[in-house]
């Protein structure tokens, strides 16, 4: 007997045997079976600062994992290797949910981030942990690119505190011939987790030729700023060839440099610049004053000046989650 899948806007139709297009949502005797739950391919202690999140517990260690699979095949994927496998030719973890908040604690982690590939398609496996996360006293968050239908998205971001959501263009053309996927289901998603509470970030990766005009630049921090507020920090992430999408050099610094002047431009008050060492493009500003509140290089926190969550200088609410 065939089974659909509900959980992501491409609500798959699984025959006996097979799987979705995530590789790990199986139909097994009619009954659809997330295979990877409770077993991680990958399990480790980052930087906050790594997911990206520069409004989050800055300068602490967060316990992150994954298992393989992802719902989108986009071609420049970073984390191919395990975001496009098949779980039965990957190798993994036993870690229930029950047993992870034990691992944090023990590594010293004030938070767990289900990351690296997407925990859409883990979804009952990040769910479940969440809630024992915060049982513990845990924050969680979520790193994805939220294609997910809006029932179940509502449901993880309960228990999430804070997200980097990748909204990788404001175009559906992209989604579709870049991602195998379509825009507006993100659009929708980045919406319900602010309106649910959870801190969000994002982060834009800027790919030469594909996403990175001006138009396109603009395009997006209009988008971000009418509907998810001035506050909410954006990433431009330099794009470096990877997987399908080898045939495009790197993100010329210039490019990303626009790109974060356009965001200020359009109004956007807290714009960072990834995967490149620049002079202040991971530091944070106050909006207000203009004081410099944290100053980071790459993964570290060389000055911190938030204090409760204000700016110690003119007392500027400041977005984030810092205690």
């Amino acid at each position: 007997m065939n089974v659909q899948c509900g959980l992501c806007p491409k609500e798959c139709v699984i025959a006996p045997g097979e799987s979705g297009e995530c590789r790990i949502r199986v139909n097994i005797d009619g009954k659809l079976t997330a295979v990877t739950y409770g077993f991680p391919c990958s399990v480790h202690v980052d930087p906050v600062e790594k997911k990206p999140l520069f409004h989050f517990l800055p300068g602490t260690g967060i316990l992150s994992l994954a298992t393989v699979g992802c719902n989108l095949h986009c071609k420049n994927c970073q984390n191919w290797e395990i975001s496009q496998q098949n779980p039965e030719h990957s190798t993994a973890y036993p870690l229930p949910p029950e047993e992870l908040p034990g691992v944090a604690l023990r590594q010293h982690c004030r938070s767990v981030a289900f990351t690296y590939t997407d925990p859409v398609v883990y979804y009952e496996y990040a769910l479940e942990a969440s809630q024992q996360a915060h049982a513990a006293g845990l924050k969680n968050v979520l790193v994805s690119a939220a294609y997910i239908n809006p029932v179940p998205w509502r449901a993880l971001c309960a228990h999430a505190d804070a997200a980097n959501i990748d909204l990788k263009a404001y175009s559906d053309e992209f989604y579709r011939t870049i991602c195998d996927a379509t825009l507006r289901p993100v659009l929708d998603a980045l919406v319900a987790a602010k309106g649910a509470g959870v801190m969000v970030e994002m982060t834009n990766l800027v790919i030469p030729t594909l996403n990175d005009s001006d138009n396109d630049i603009r395009q997006l921090c209009q988008w971000i700023r009418t509907y998810m507020g001035r506050e909410t920090p954006l990433h431009f992430s330099r794009f470096f060839p990877h997987y399908r999408m080898r045939n495009l050099p790197p993100t010329p610094e210039k490019t990303l440099l626009r790109a974060r002047e356009i965001a200020r431009s359009e109004g956007l008050d807290f714009v960072y610049i990834g995967n490149l060492i620049s002079e202040d493009g991971e530091n944070t500003y106050c909006p207000s004053c203009a004081r410099l509140l944290v100053k980071r290089k790459r993964y570290t926190v060389l000055a911190n000046h938030i204090k409760d969550g204000r700016c110690a200088y003119c007392d500027r609410e400041i977005y984030g989650i810092w205690q």
